[in-house]
């Protein structure tokens, strides 16, 4: 039987060849193992998300982060610890040993369309046919970076330049004895100032929001009978429209497109987490409130221009950030990632242009089980959040994607 190619092989990957393979279909799934986890984010970091909202989907029990810790001889992580992100890469490469076996590390070079199916040419010169292509390749080329940053490397972010982004860093021990701007507001912003700082880096936080947010600390009365009924718990936290957007993605994708949008911005918008605020707040300036409106390479430094002087700056006055500009060593853009599937030059030109997009993004428009408007061809994870809600932003959305698209494509 032709099989079915999933491109890459992160959370999304191996739970849909896990759940592929349980209903008998031959299944090829190509990349690192966890790769964008190892390699884009930096040692020291943790997860956002909670254990109960960290489970990889399987078609059977056994393979959920309690059985990992319980195998390995770790102990339990609950609500009050948050999970490493090296703990949830040897989780990721526990379920591959046991559920995906099969798991390339080759890379897809090119994807094609034929009758009946697709063409798949891999970096090592391989090439297949494939019944269905499952794109689940994660962080992999949609990293965003303002265009006013970009005047600083007009070729795109390079950690040995003036401009990063947070997405290319296994660490920071680099920049002991540096000044660096981090720009944005959420958890990777944070937490990379968090790090810089520990790691002997002069560190800024530069957000355009007004305040920086921070999560509530877990509370024993959330477990209340009282609690739970008012605001009943979901992988994104409680209250009954997040339970909504979890329990019901297919409903989402209903909603008007400025809704759904909206609903992706504002649903655990940028914040950081509970337990990382002691590492930020009085450690780290942060000029909240303002935009880089121009940055330019001045020598071997950077002068970022900022828009407004009206901004609130916390943190020790004797760091120093002025009314309207800073000037550091670098700046590390955390602005988080957009899907753009026309900038995915390892799809053909004429799929890229077949594949039809959610207006005023570069997002695949879906239908209810991932598939795109081409036949056979399935976007996951963070491309499908602009059409099934912000769940697919986080590992849960593995429960609803992985079953769905193997359903769909056994159906075919």
């Amino acid at each position: 039987m032709t099989p079915v190619v999933i491109v890459g092989a992160g959370p999304y990957g191996l739970t849909t060849a896990a759940h592929l393979a349980e209903s008998g279909l031959p299944v090829r799934v190509f990349g690192g193992v966890m790769e964008s986890w190892q390699s884009r984010m930096p040692a020291g970091m943790y997860l956002k998300s909670t254990p109960n909202a960290s489970d990889l989907s399987a078609p059977r029990p056994g393979s959920g982060l309690a059985d990992f810790c319980r195998a390995e001889g770790l102990d339990p992580i609950d609500e009050f610890h948050p999970i490493g992100v090296d703990v949830f890469v040897r989780y990721g490469q526990w379920y591959q040993r046991r559920l995906v076996p099969q798991a390339e590390p080759v890379r897809v070079a090119r994807v094609e369309r034929r009758p009946g199916g697709f063409r798949v040419l891999l970096e090592d010169g391989e090439e297949l046919d494939a019944r269905a292509v499952v794109v689940a390749s994660g962080l992999v080329g949609v990293a965003h970076v303002p265009s006013e940053l970009l005047a600083l490397s007009p070729k795109g972010p390079d950690p040995d330049g003036p401009l990063s982004h947070s997405s290319q860093h296994a660490g920071f021990d680099a920049f002991a004895g540096r000044r660096v701007a981090v720009v944005g507001a959420g958890q990777s912003a944070l937490e990379s100032a968090a790090l810089l700082h520990e790691a002997g880096a002069r560190v800024w936080v530069v957000a355009r929001a007004p305040r920086v947010l921070w999560g509530t600390p877990p509370s024993p009365a959330h477990r209340s009978g009282l609690h739970r009924a008012a605001k009943p718990e979901t992988p994104l936290g409680h209250g009954w429209s997040l339970k909504a957007a979890c329990e019901l993605p297919h409903y989402v994708r209903r909603l008007p497109v400025e809704v759904r949008l909206r609903l992706m911005r504002n649903i655990l918008g940028p914040a950081g987490g509970w337990w990382l605020r002691d590492r930020v707040e009085g450690r780290v300036p942060i000029a909240a409130g303002r935009r880089v409106s121009r940055a330019e390479a001045v020598g071997d430094e950077v002068r970022l221009t900022l828009d407004s002087a009206a901004a609130a700056v916390t943190g020790s006055a004797a760091l120093g950030v002025d009314t309207g500009s800073l000037t550091v060593d670098h700046v590390l853009a955390a602005t988080g990632y957009r899907v753009n599937v026309s900038r995915f030059d390892w799809l053909s030109e004429d799929l890229r242009g077949a594949v039809r997009q959610v207006p005023g993004t570069g997002s695949p428009q879906l239908d209810p089980w991932c598939r795109s408007s081409v036949p056979g061809l399935f976007f996951t994870g963070l491309a499908s959040a602009p059409t099934l809600g912000p769940l697919m932003r986080f590992v849960a959305g593995t429960a609803y994607t992985a079953p769905r698209v193997a359903r769909a494509v056994a159906g075919a």
